[in-house]
């Protein structure tokens, strides 16, 4: 099993600065990875500073050599697809190859996308989700594309350079169980990182329900033999032994990484000395 530090793009962490504290931080103590929220706006966190993500994860990139990078998660309908391929193939190349991209629909949906005077209707989020994604693909290969689909439309472009990764970037999907559609989604790329109607952000999650979940995008899978990870998170308690108590159910119904978070509504959430704390008591041991 593989653990990560999650952060806001606000508060503190919306200093480049500090998300490079906290990424070597993070290496020096044994975690795997570093994620990052990805908002330009959240009225509930209104008033506090916000950075942009991708710039984050570059001071990120340049004080690590080995930990995993990326968001949790970019809400891919609010990005032009050429410009969001461009800046994860940049971080990739920096990085040497240690970009994971995970995608959704994002949210709130009134303030990511109606405050800025865009279309917010699920339906057809999830239609430029779907033909997003397949465009990220392409472009990231570094090969000519060409497409007219119904929102977008590519007339022989290559963006070079390609990623490291090949043939991309692992690709994980997030989205709220027991939700199907997103975990359908899921199954046909790398990952899933589902929130839980009962255990929202920052909140461990039930077993049974985890269960439940995996067994239901391993039904859906169809890429036999290609690495599938299921990525749950939340906030445990820094006593290795209480942590295992938490995590270990979780890593026995299927989970494959841990994401250690704040609760949303917690005051430390976007606080960097709490966070710094965490990370130095180190990654639970399951």
């Amino acid at each position: 099993m593989r653990f990560s530090i999650n952060i806001p793009n606000f508060g503190d962490f919306a200093d480049p600065r500090n998300v490079a504290t906290v990424a070597a931080a993070a290496e020096q103590a044994g975690w795997d990875g570093l994620f990052v929220w990805d908002h330009v706006l959240h009225r509930y966190h209104q008033g506090r500073p916000f950075g942009d993500p991708w710039m984050l994860l570059t001071a990120a990139a340049l004080v690590t050599s080995r930990i995993r990078l990326g968001t949790l998660l970019t809400p891919v309908p609010r990005y032009r697809p050429q410009q969001l391929a461009r800046q994860v193939a940049t971080l990739d190349q920096l990085s040497g190859g240690r970009v994971v991209f995970a995608a959704g629909l994002g949210g709130p949906v009134e303030d990511e996308y109606r405050s800025f005077g865009d279309l917010a209707e699920p339906r057809l989020l999830g239609e430029r989700l779907d033909e997003g994604l397949e465009l990220l693909e392409r472009f990231w290969s570094g090969e000519a594309v060409n497409h007219r689909g119904r929102h977008y439309e590519v007339r022989d472009v290559t963006l070079l350079p390609a990623t490291v990764r090949r043939p991309r970037p692992p690709v994980w999907i997030g989205g709220f169980w027991p939700r199907r559609a997103p975990m359908r989604r899921a199954a046909r790329w790398d990952g899933a990182v589902p929130l839980f109607e009962t255990a929202r952000h920052g909140h461990v999650p039930d077993a049974a329900e985890v269960r439940e979940m995996v067994g239901y995008v391993r039904e859906q899978r169809t890429a036999a033999g290609r690495p599938f990870e299921f990525v749950l998170g939340g906030a445990t308690p820094p006593n290795a032994a209480k942590a295992k108590d938490v995590i270990g159910p979780l890593h026995d119904a299927g989970a494959t990484w841990w994401d250690e978070r704040q609760i949303q509504t917690g005051p430390d959430l976007d606080r960097l000395p709490p966070v710094l704390r965490r990370i130095e008591t180190g990654p639970p041991v399951i």
